[in-house]
C-alpha cells in the first residue's frame, strides 16, 4: 500500500522563498553510497549538476547506508484515479498524485487515464478534464508525468475526440482495453455478478447495461475503426499496445495491427503469445506481490522465472515497483541489478526516453536513495530536484544546505 508522510518531507531544503517547485540542485557528489552504474552495484560516487548526471569536485553529501538507484519509471499507474474526479475542486489532485509518485521513488510515471463507456467518471468528458488539470500542474510538477489513454476499442464515435486530444496534447501512450467483450461475457454467465461489478464500478446495473448494449450494437464496425486508429498513431509516432488481454488470438490481432505493447495480460498464454512474436510483456507488480491479485489464470513468478516478462508496472499501488523489485531479489529470482532495469531501464527504453534509466554521465539526474537496511526511500531526485526527501537523508542533505549557506556567509 502507498505510504502516508507529512507534507514538509517533500518540501525539500533548496526551495527558493515563494517557488513554484524545488529549486535545482547545486553541483554535487554523493558519496558513500553503493550505486547501480554499469550494470553493477558498487561503492561509487554520484555527481550531479544542471540537472544531469556529471562528474567534479563538488560539495558532497554523505550517503554511506544507502543504495543509489536509476529512477523509477513507472509506464501505467492506475491508481491516480482515486485522486481525480469531476468533483474535485482545483488542481489539488493532480499534486497528491505528483507527490505520492515522489515518495516512493518513482521519477517518470505514465498517469493511466480511461476513455470508456460505462459510467460518467470514465467517459471522455472527464478524461478531458484530468488532462485539463494536468496541463495545469505540469509546469510545477516534481515528477515527470505523462499521459496514457486506457481506450475501449468499441467508442467508436468518440475516435476525433480521441485523436484531438491525443494529439494536442503530447499523450505518449494509448493502450486498447476492451471492456466490452468481458463485461458482456460476465452479464450473460454471472446476472450477479455483473450487478455486483457495475455497483462496485459507481453505476446503476440498468444504465450500465444499457450502455453495454450501445457498443455491443456497434461491435461490427470496431475491426476497421482500430485500424485507423493505428494508422494515425503510426502517422504522429505514438506508442500503443493493449492492456488486460483475454485470449491470444486478441493479442495476435492487436499486434498485427501494431498495438505491440502487452501490458497485465489476464493469462500466461497471453503472455505467451506477446513473446512468441516479440511484443514486450509489462506485468503488475502488485500482483507479483499479492498473487490473489491475478487470481489463477496467470504466477507472475513463474513468468518471470522463464523470462517471459520484460517489465514491472504499479498499476494501483506507488510503493509496488521499489516493492516487488526486492520482491524478485528475496525469492532468488534474480540480483537486484537485473530487478531494478525491470523497474527503470526497460520501460525507459519501451517509453523511448534514452535519457533516464541509467546512471551515467549526461543522462538525466533521476535517482531513488533507498536506506538499505529498512529498503525505504528517503530521497528521490527528480531532473536534478529534490522531489522527495525524509528520515536519515533529509539531515544529511540538510547539512550540505548549511555548509553552502556557511560559504555563501565568508
Amino acid at each position: 500500500m502507498s505510504r502516508t508522510y507529512p507534507q514538509d518531507t517533500w518540501n525539500c531544503a533548496f526551495n527558493l522563498p515563494g517557488s513554484p517547485m524545488p529549486a535545482p540542485l547545486p553541483p554535487i557528489r554523493l558519496t558513500g553510497a553503493v550505486a547501480l552504474r554499469d550494470g553493477q552495484l558498487s561503492a561509487r560516487t554520484v555527481a550531479l549538476a544542471g540537472g544531469r548526471i556529471a562528474s567534479g569536485p563538488f560539495p558532497e553529501v554523505d550517503l554511506s547506508g544507502y543504495l543509489i538507484l536509476p529512477g523509477i519509471v513507472d509506464l501505467h499507474h492506475t491508481g491516480a484515479l482515486r485522486h481525480i474526479g469531476p468533483d474535485t475542486a482545483g488542481d489539488c489532485d493532480m499534486v497528491q498524485v505528483d507527490q505520492e509518485a515522489a515518495a516512493h521513488g518513482v521519477t517518470t510515471r505514465c498517469i493511466s487515464v480511461p476513455w470508456s463507456w460505462e459510467r460518467s467518471a470514465v467517459a471522455p468528458s472527464a478524461a478531458l478534464e484530468t488532462v485539463r488539470r494536468w496541463d495545469s500542474h505540469r509546469s510545477r510538477a516534481l515528477t515527470d508525468l505523462h499521459l496514457q489513454l486506457r481506450a475501449d476499442p468499441h467508442m467508436i464515435d468518440s475516435a476525433s475526440d480521441l485523436m484531438g486530444l491525443v494529439r494536442d496534447h503530447g499523450v505518449s501512450l494509448v493502450l486498447f482495453r476492451n471492456l466490452v467483450s468481458a463485461a458482456r461475457d460476465l452479464r450473460a454467465h454471472n446476472p450477479e455478478r455483473f450487478v455486483q461489478w457495475c455497483q462496485t464500478e459507481g453505476g446503476s446495473p440498468e444504465a450500465t447495461s444499457a450502455a453495454l448494449d450501445d457498443m455491443l450494437a456497434a461491435a461490427g464496425r470496431m475491426p476497421r475503426h482500430l485500424c485507423r486508429l493505428a494508422e494515425q498513431f503510426d502517422e504522429i509516432g505514438v506508442l500503443y499496445g493493449s492492456v488486460g488481454d483475454r485470449t491470444a488470438e486478441a493479442r495476435e490481432h492487436l499486434s498485427m495491427i501494431g498495438a505491440r505493447l502487452c501490458v497485465a495480460p489476464e493469462t500466461a498464454q497471453v503472455a505467451g503469445a506477446a513473446r512468441a512474436v516479440g511484443d514486450p510483456v509489462l506485468l503488475s507488480a502488485d500482483g507479483l506481490l499479492r498473487p490473489a491479485v491475478c487470481g489463477r489464470k496467470l504466477d507472475p513468478v513463474d513468468l518471470l522465472r522463464h523470462g517471459t516478462c520484460d517489465a514491472l508496472i504499479s498499476g494501483a499501488h506507488s510503493a509496488s515497483p521499489l516493492q516487488a523489485a526486492f520482491r524478485l531479489v528475496d525469492l532468488g529470482l534474480m540480483p537486484l541489478e537485473q530487478a531494478w532495469r525491470r523497474v527503470s531501464e526497460i520501460p525507459a527504453r519501451i517509453l523511448r526516453l534514452p535519457d533516464r534509466g541509467e546512471i551515467a554521465p549526461g543522462r538525466r539526474a533521476d535517482l531513488t536513495i533507498v536506506q538499505a537496511r529498512t529498503r525505504a526511500v528517503e530521497a528521490t531526485i527528480s531532473g536534478g530536484r529534490l522531489a522527495f526527501l525524509s528520515g536519515e537523508a533529509a539531515h544529511r542533505f540538510m547539512g550540505l544546505r548549511d555548509d553552502l549557506h556557511g560559504m555563501a556567509a565568508e
